[in-house]
This record gives structure tokens, sequence and C-alpha cells, in this order.
């Protein structure tokens, strides 16, 4: 199959090798991770996406271990940074030294020079600090002394954050939150699942055997083999649609921006090289408009007093707005 321009959208070697190294670091994943398919998977888009993840939930259902586990599936540079309220923006950019030695500065990375980076409890730290994070995430890159540092591709940031407790933290800025791909909740494991990870986890921890199962330069040909993936005009006016009825929502002060539409439609190229296919559905959108959606919005002061949130809202709207054809050929030459 070709695009409408001629180039490859990806053959069905390409795709069966994506789904070959995927498998196997979902496979990995899993042995951490009990009963949560469809939150590895969601990982795992937005990894091919080119995208950040941010894992909010309660304590204790397995935010930091997913996130390593996803780390040490892949043989690449692994930083983890533990956000507290006297971390420093230098911690995570770095900072430039003076060398009495060779009388000159050098510059000494921060946290965020790897490929992958683990983020435990984000909102724990300072706006100021959090805002530290805003450049690297959105361009791959750290200036720091009006010099900048460009970030080793794949370049992915995971973070956590507790939605419950409140004290001592601070809330993430929207402008934050929207560079953060996709939001996923971990949620409790089913009865079977948690008596598994009772037999797995009193022992030892799994995450010590983790070993990695892919490395870099093959993400970095997976990243290229979902860029090719195909999305017809109809698909694209219908990402467009959904996140323009966000911004017209009478219930929302803040609707989705149009990072969040690249981001949808980004995300559903990466969904649909997952499943096997060279072409993106309404069906890939629709299922992830959630996930990449909700947590960029923000309900108005009617909406929240009578109980509605952003996930509710963006339901009713994702349901009212119009499914275009999902036939593949559409746009196609």
């Amino acid at each position: 199959m070709t695009e409408a321009n001629g180039q490859s959208a990806g053959d069905g070697a390409d795709l069966d090798t994506l789904r070959r190294v995927t498998g196997r670091v979902r496979q990995n994943i899993e042995k951490v991770i009990e009963g949560k398919p469809d939150v590895v998977r969601a990982a795992l888009v937005v990894m091919l996406a080119e995208g950040h993840l941010l894992i909010e939930d309660v304590p204790g259902v397995g935010k930091t271990m997913l996130s390593k586990a996803l780390a040490r599936s892949i043989d690449c540079t692994v930083r983890r940074i533990q956000f507290t309220p006297d971390l420093l923006p230098s911690d995570v950019t770095g900072v430039s030294v003076f060398n009495q030695d060779t009388r000159e500065f050098e510059f000494r990375p921060g946290g965020v020079f790897a490929n992958i980076v683990v983020g435990d409890e984000i909102n724990r730290a300072s706006p100021k600090t959090q805002s530290a994070l805003l450049e690297c995430m959105e361009e791959r890159q750290v200036t720091v002394d009006n010099t900048t540092y460009h970030l080793e591709a794949p370049f992915m940031v995971i973070a956590t954050q507790n939605p419950i407790e409140m004290e001592g933290t601070y809330a993430l800025p929207e402008a934050q939150r929207d560079r953060f791909m996709a939001r996923v909740s971990v949620g409790y494991p089913v009865e079977a699942a948690e008596i598994a990870m009772l037999n797995s986890h009193t022992r030892h921890n799994p995450l010590d055997d983790l070993e990695p199962v892919t490395d870099a330069g093959e993400i970095r040909k997976l990243v290229e083999i979902v860029g090719r993936v195909h999305v017809s005009e109809a698909v694209q006016r219908y990402a467009v649609s959904l996140t323009t009825a966000t911004r017209q929502s009478t219930e929302l002060m803040l609707g989705a921006s149009p990072r969040a539409t690249l981001h949808l439609v980004r995300a559903s190229k990466a969904a649909a090289a997952l499943a096997g296919r060279d072409y993106v559905l309404p069906d890939d959108l629709h299922a992830l408009a959630g996930p990449v959606l909700a947590h960029r919005l923000l309900p108005n002061v009617e909406a929240a007093m009578s109980g509605r949130n952003s996930t509710t809202i963006l339901d009713g709207i994702v349901e009212r707005v119009p499914v275009p054809d999902p036939d593949p050929s559409a746009g196609r030459a």
C-alpha cells in the first residue's frame, strides 16, 4: 500500500517486526505488572509515538514498577529522578561548574540526559523545577547558560503522581500536562492477579530479574515504521472535530490544544501499527481519546459543582461527534 504521494506506508515485514519486538517488551513488563495488559499496551503506544507518559493513581498499585519495567526492557540509558520539594531545576537539566584545573566551565548533565527518564512523584517538586522539563519534553533539548544540548533519541519521560494526597504537592500546570501524550491509571488488580503478585513478589523483587529484550537502535527503527502509517483525510478531520468540540463545550473552561490533536493522531498511528495495520481507523482515535485528551481539559465551575469531571465530559463529546467512513482506502492513490 502507498500513500497519495507515493511514499511507502509500511509493508507487512516491517509491521511483523514491530509486533514481534513489542511483544517481547510486553511479555517482559507483564512479568512484573500482573493483569494490566491495557496499561502496558498504552505505555508501548506512547513510546512508539515518541510521546511522554503520565501515570496517575493511588499509592501502591505499581506506577513506579511499570515505569521501571518498561525502562529495563530496553537496553538504553535510564535515569530516575525522585521529585521532592527541594529538587532544583539544575538537578534536572544540569549545571555548568568551574573547573579549577582547566580554568573553564564544564557542563555536568542532569537527570534528563537519558533515553528513558523516570520521574517519580512529579507533583512533589515546585513549579519552578517542573518547568525545567518543558523544553526537553517538547524539543528534545536542554539549554543551560545559552548553550543548547540535544537529547539522544529515543527520549521518553515516564512520570508518576498521586492524585489523592495533596499535602506537600503542587498541581501540574496546564503547559506541563499538555506535554504528556497520554495519562493512564493502573488501577487495582483483580483477585487472581493480586494472588499471583503475592506468589511472585514475596520471594524476591521480579524487577531485579528483568533483562533487556531490545535496544535503543531497534526502538528508533520501530518509530520510523510507525511514522509511515497512513492517516486518511477523513480520519484527520475526525481528529480535528474531536478536539474542536472540546474547545466549544459549554462545560469546559479549557479545551484540547492543537498539540493534543497531533498527539492523538500520532498515538493512533502507533496503535494501528501494534494491531498490524498500516492505516488508522476512526476506532483508533475513539479508543485513545480518553488517555490522550482527558488530562488536558478543565471543567468549568458549574460542571465541577455538578460532579462532572473532564473524563465524563469528554465521553459525552466523543459520543456526539460523528464518526467518518472507516474505509482504509480513502485518500489513497
